[in-house]
């Protein structure tokens, strides 16, 4: 198995925002599971597979990058091959 060509860390402010949702939304682990396959090896998205979007106007270090996947948003920045995950969010059926 080849390594995956980008490492993906966390924050502390992604680490308890994390927390605090999969205790109620345990859903959430799996998505993660899958979030850290995906931003390990296409965070650009450069195939065009993922629903990833980079944000304008977001300061380095605010994520200015977000996937989305099913009610999830994670936001993260990308430096060099370092991937950081800097926030996570459950967006409600209410949001609008």
């Amino acid at each position: 198995m080849t390594p995956a060509p980008f490492s993906v860390h966390t924050t502390a402010a992604f680490d308890r925002e994390f927390r605090k949702l999969a205790k109620h939304h345990r859903d959430l682990i799996e998505h993660y599971r899958n979030t850290l396959v995906i931003l390990a090896n296409d965070p650009y998205n450069r195939n065009h597979e993922h629903n990833i979007k980079k944000l304008e106007g977001v300061a380095p270090g605010d994520g200015q990058y977000r996937l989305r996947i099913q009610r999830f948003r994670f936001r993260y920045d990308i430096k060099d091959r370092l991937v950081t995950l800097a926030a996570c969010s459950l967006r409600r059926e209410d949001s609008y």
